[in-house]
């Protein structure tokens, strides 16, 4: 498991970001922060769960995301995002919201300078 970003709610626009019609959201690259933060601008009619809509996020990089998720609950089942990365997001017993991440072609494809 590798540290990939933190996924923070705004109302606020950003520079830079990105729609994804799946969660209804638009979202900002980690790569561009300098910190890996996620900016998540969610629409009104947005069907993604309250619990990652309303708080914040860690992300892992992880071979298998059926591995890193035993034991903890479903939020989002993972689906695919940009035709690159896997995601799903979780909830572990304390009431923290994670993402794994498995990436498809490696995590150059988000992470160019990542070895």
């Amino acid at each position: 498991m590798e540290f990939d970003h933190v996924g923070m709610k705004t109302t606020e626009k950003k520079e830079g970001e990105n729609w994804v019609e799946d969660s209804r959201c638009w979202v900002t690259s980690p790569k561009d922060h300098p910190y890996h933060v996620e900016w998540l601008r969610y629409e009104p009619d947005s069907t993604v769960p309250k619990e990652v809509k309303e708080r914040a996020h860690i992300a892992f990089r992880v071979e298998s995301i059926q591995e890193a998720s035993r034991d903890l609950r479903v939020l989002i089942e993972p689906w695919v995002v940009g035709g690159f990365v896997r995601v799903g997001f979780f909830e572990y017993k304390d009431g923290t919201v994670v993402e794994f991440m498995e990436y498809l072609k490696g995590k150059e494809a988000w992470f160019p300078d990542s070895t």
